[in-house]
């Protein structure tokens, strides 16, 4: 099955749902495919790249790093990668934000396809556009915005993925029912990792539901001048304290989570009620709700947000489940408020 999705920058993005990931190459082996991967996927996932040119990077955060984008582009150069050829980035977060800033670099621009492998990759990072790459311990803070021309669903691709990551996934898919959606929210608490593990048709669905989400506040905010804001809750904190502290994306997602909250029920009159809510939905799927951390060296992190604008950062906000705000937050405040949590928790 096939979505046609047309964002505002008169880009078309097919997604390609419930097709093996073998056939959607095939359906674009005219392109010159050039397959992006990093060495975890490639050992897990050799049939996927028989017969196909590929490059190889290691797995994990390190390589978002200008160094990789070096190393990728002259590898394409000595597989002959022109204009007319398409980059497929086959993997999770990482690679998906790696192939979309090539692509968008490599002679001006090539177009690019997302095979993501990981339920974080299906459920958020391949979607919307948003490639980046990191500076030192800084998130992200080099980056585009450029479209890809296809984004491949293939849940089967989620056998392999251990636990660790089945639970990073989660992460993003509990925030998206913070945000949008309660009854996401009570269907999680239903169940578990294990659950969704042994059900391919529900975790299918939750992929669709997450998916069609962001595709909507992409839809209406392509480019993050407004809502698309909203895709950051849990993620200000996170950014600042994912590499300080060598946590997994969701991991820092989920602390991040709490700590929102928790400024919500201050500047946002959020029920305490939800706080513990989403504290006991997080350890249901093996995610954190705190760690020890340094304030000190945390806040020159945070001021380098992107969403900082002077003297304060937009910070995500729940009102309550499904009704979030945005809120500018002075930089000392949240400083203050921080080392209020980290003397507690």
């Amino acid at each position: 099955m096939e979505q046609l999705i047309t964002f505002p920058s008169g880009k078309e993005v097919v997604y390609s749902w419930q097709q093996p990931a073998t056939a959607v190459l095939r359906q674009w082996a005219t392109h010159d495919p050039v397959l992006l991967t990093d060495a975890c996927i490639a050992a897990l996932q050799p049939a996927l790249f028989e017969g196909y040119k590929k490059i190889v990077v290691p797995a994990g955060e390190d390589s978002k790093c200008f160094e990789t984008i070096a190393t990728i582009t002259t590898r394409l150069l000595e597989l002959g990668a022109t204009r007319d050829t398409l980059l497929v980035g086959i993997g999770g977060g990482v690679i998906t934000d790696i192939t979309g800033f090539v692509a968008a670099v490599y002679m001006r621009g090539i177009a690019c396809g997302m095979l993501p492998a990981s339920l974080l990759g299906m459920v958020d990072a391949a979607i919307g556009g948003k490639n980046g790459i990191n500076s030192g311990a800084v998130k992200n803070v080099v980056g585009t915005i450029a479209q890809p021309k296809f984004i491949a669903f293939d849940v089967g691709l989620l056998t392999t993925l251990p636990d660790e990551e089945w639970s990073n996934g989660f992460a993003e898919v509990i925030k998206y029912a913070c945000l949008f959606d309660e009854p996401l929210f009570a269907e999680l608490e239903a169940h578990d990792t294990a659950y969704y593990r042994d059900h391919p048709a529900a975790i299918d669905s939750v992929i669709e539901r997450c998916v069609a989400w962001k595709t909507r506040i992409v839809l209406e905010d392509e480019h993050e001048t407004g809502n698309r804001k909203l895709l950051n809750f849990g993620h200000t904190l996170a950014h600042a304290i994912e590499n300080i502290y060598q946590l997994p994306h969701g991991k820092a997602v989920a602390i991040g989570m709490m700590v929102a909250c928790r400024f919500s029920e201050r500047f946002a009159d959020l029920d305490g009620s939800v706080t513990r809510r989403l504290a006991g939905l997080l350890k249901q799927y093996d995610l954190p709700c705190s760690i020890p951390f340094n304030t000190t060296q945390i806040m020159p992190l945070l001021k380098n947000d992107k969403k900082r604008s002077k003297d304060t950062i937009s910070y995500i906000l729940l009102q309550s489940i499904g009704n979030p705000i945005i809120k500018s937050i002075r930089t000392d405040i949240i400083e203050q408020l921080l080392n209020d949590y980290a003397s507690h928790y």
